[in-house]
């Protein structure tokens, strides 16, 4: 089998480079002996696939991508688009939605990670009254939540669009819930997700940290933690799963320069049964002493590297697998 090559985005104002965000990585894999395409994201975005795949040789074989978040529907057309030149995506259309869509790894990681749950929305939809009653009560009806969608949060508006003090007051948690909707527009991803707020170690030079939300801005994974009382960051460890096993730990992109030793030993065979090639996650710390907890999974294409961290052994994976 032919080895693996990986797609970055172009760079917009000069296709014939990588997008500079991820230039580093294109440089890193050259060094190891790498092949690196690009793609055109934006008209990944538009849905113009067979335009955005152009550059990348006819039956080149298997491929990863490294870039920006896609929609799951996009990324479906990108992989079509791929095939149709002989080409394919190691993580398959339903395998990408599965890992980077709340919904499609909950089921496997409850217990690990924030109770959660989910209304299915088109975009711009605000779930009614009843429906958010009902969401509310299959969280136990009171205590603080997250508010987000199958994808990312909007931490940066943490009191008017995401933080919920008290599910028990429902019009607190529409108004919240309304404000979101209409800031995430046209973005809103699956629908809207209530989860548990749960109280995190903070990191030595921040007031606090909170779960439940989701991480990872860099590569289009919204932004995590922020205390429900403060601003602040839990400690926090993003690790790099392929085919089950660990190749990367290191720290949140957020705080890139923190020092974490997650416990995976629970985590690890939640990996497994999830059953997706490339994969992260996101694991903070409890404040009351008890242990990990999985804050966020994701698909590895799109999770952005922390600055400073040392990716050989995970692009050296990547074009070994």
């Amino acid at each position: 089998m032919p080895v693996p090559a990986i797609l970055f985005p172009a760079d917009p104002l000069n296709p014939r480079r990588p997008d500079p965000h991820f230039a580093w990585e294109a440089r890193l894999l050259r060094e190891l002996g790498g092949e690196h395409h690009l793609v055109d994201h934006d008209a990944l975005l538009t849905g113009h696939a067979e335009q955005a795949v152009r550059r990348v040789p006819q039956d080149r074989g298997p491929l990863w991508y490294r870039g920006w978040m896609l929609p799951s529907a996009r990324y479906a057309g990108f992989a079509a688009a791929l095939a149709a030149r002989g080409c394919a995506l190691l993580t398959s259309p339903a395998g990408y939605a599965t890992a980077h869509e709340l919904p499609g790894w909950y089921g496997v990681f409850e217990g690990a990670t924030p109770p959660s749950t989910w209304i299915p929305a088109a975009a711009a939809a605000v779930p009614g009254p009843e429906e958010l009653a009902a969401a509310a009560a299959r969280l136990g009806g009171s205590g603080p939540a997250i508010v987000k969608d199958y994808v990312k949060s909007r931490k940066h508006e943490w009191h008017e669009a995401c933080y919920v003090p008290e599910l028990a007051d429902l019009a607190s948690v529409g108004r919240v819930v309304a404000r979101f909707v209409e800031l995430q527009g046209e973005f809103l991803t699956g629908g809207v997700v209530l989860r548990r707020y749960e109280e995190f170690e903070p990191l030595a030079d921040g007031p606090g940290g909170s779960s439940g939300d989701d991480s990872g801005e860099g590569s289009g994974r919204g932004p995590d933690g922020g205390s429900g009382r403060g601003s602040g960051r839990a400690v926090e460890a993003r690790v790099w799963w392929l085919d089950g096993e660990p190749v990367l730990v290191g720290p949140h992109p957020d705080a890139p320069h923190h020092d974490v030793e997650p416990d995976l030993t629970g985590v690890h065979p939640l990996v497994r049964m999830l059953g997706c090639r490339f994969v992260t996650t996101d694991l903070a710390s409890r404040a009351d002493g008890s242990g990990w907890r999985v804050v966020e999974v994701g698909d590895g294409q799109v999770s952005d590297l922390p600055r400073g961290i040392d990716a050989t052994g995970l692009l050296a994976s990547l074009i070994a697998a």
